[in-house]
């Protein structure tokens, strides 16, 4: 079976989460991915989080299927292997600040001009042009800036963050999304290579639905509102008779009635005023009071088991422990058996999205630092002497 980007080549020049995670993705489906680590240390995401033997967790998912190239990029002679290597690769990916890779020697004007086919996706705290592009950015100024930070919270609390670098992802997202268009556009024809712009601040901006011409228009500022989703009823956070919490969204019209009628309240669902959102929405209190006093009175699983009946959508507040043993996850492989050094086995998340007919797959784990160097490098023509030549003038490890 061909995997769906199998013959792409991709190279990361990337650290930690933004461009990783990006090239992570184009690697589960099928790209050769090579990543270019600093030497010594490597990429930091090596010693983020949780360890075994040394190095992360999180490095052995994030950096699966990809080969580790460790190269001093600022010599002369690894500035030339990396430009053999860019000489036939489909995409570059990279997240150093702007004018990082014009400082190496590696500008579009010159990677363009070596290959005119290969698409260049640029991931950066605020793009590569206006009055920010300078600043540092990582995942949280992108979401402090993107106005999610803002509305994430309760209304009496400070803002609050969601406990994973969403900007960061997001932005990796993008990348992909804009990476695979230009690849379209190259593999059919219809034109060179491309920059793709990615700014960790935008790509959360993205998200924030009509938060724009809700102000525009009207001068309405979209404030916390903890787990109510505003302007949208009913659809909140209850608390349950045991003291669990369960996300309810009855927010289309049809399911607002069933959901009426499945908490005793018939005469809410008959209501005209609620017949359509905007009018629950200005009585969302009311109706959350009303859902509020009939989950408080009932244990969670009773909770779900009514609501499932009714077809109404509702669900338990996952921790990772819920996850792990939840039959859904196992059922659509989404919790896959990894074998890390040492020969200790543990689960790994699975690969999204699920294709039919070309699925993802994981071939290894995140590799040592330098793990593919030789083999590499020897694909490029060079010879076992030349490559230790270059091991001992501390070119490449």
């Amino acid at each position: 079976m061909t995997a769906p980007l199998s013959g792409i080549k991709v190279v990361e020049i990337g650290t930690l989460i933004a461009a990783p995670f990006a090239a992570r993705m184009m690697a589960e489906f099928g790209a050769e991915v090579i990543k270019i680590e600093a030497m010594g240390q490597g990429d930091p995401l090596r010693k983020w989080r949780k360890l075994h033997e040394g190095t992360s967790l999180w490095w052995y998912l994030q950096s699966r299927n990809k080969k580790s190239l460790a190269l001093d990029l600022k010599s002369p002679e690894g500035l030339d292997l990396i430009k053999q290597l860019l000489g036939d690769a489909d995409v570059l990916i990279e997240n150093l600040r702007p004018g990082g890779l014009e400082k190496l020697g590696l500008g579009w004007d010159v990677l363009h001009a070596l290959n005119p086919k290969l698409t260049l996706v640029r991931i950066s705290g605020y793009g590569q042009t206006g009055p920010y592009r300078d600043r540092p950015g990582f995942g949280a100024i992108g979401e402090a800036m993107g106005g999610i930070r803002y509305t994430t919270g309760n209304p009496d609390s400070p803002p609050a963050r969601v406990g994973v670098s969403l900007g960061d992802s997001l932005a990796s997202l993008h990348g992909v999304i804009g990476a695979l268009m230009s690849l379209l556009r190259v593999k059919t024809g219809q034109g060179d290579g491309q920059i793709v712009d990615v700014s960790l601040a935008e790509s959360v901006f993205n998200l924030m639905e009509s938060l724009v011409p809700e102000y525009d228009m009207l001068g309405h500022v979209r404030e916390r509102s903890g787990g109510a989703l505003p302007g949208i009823a009913p659809s909140n956070t209850y608390l349950t008779a045991d003291g669990a919490y369960v996300v309810i969204a009855g927010n289309s019209d049809p399911i607002y009635k069933r959901l009426m009628t499945t908490i005793g309240r018939a005469d809410l669902a008959e209501a005209p005023e609620f017949v359509h959102n905007d009018g629950r929405a200005a009585k969302s209190g009311l109706l959350d009071a009303a859902i509020t006093h009939w989950t408080s009175s009932r244990p969670i699983e009773q909770v779900l088991s009514a609501l499932e009946a009714a077809e109404v959508p509702a669900g338990r507040i996952y921790s990772v422990a819920d996850i792990v043993s939840d039959p859904h996850y196992q059922a659509r492989d989404m919790l896959l058996n990894a074998e890390l050094p040492g020969g200790v086995s543990v689960k790994m998340p699975g690969i999204v999205p699920k294709l039919s007919e070309t699925p993802g797959g994981v071939n290894w784990q995140g590799p040592t630092l330098g793990q593919h160097t030789d083999d590499i490098l020897g694909s490029l023509g060079l010879t076992g002497a030349d490559i230790q030549r270059l091991k001992t003038a501390g070119v490449v490890q």
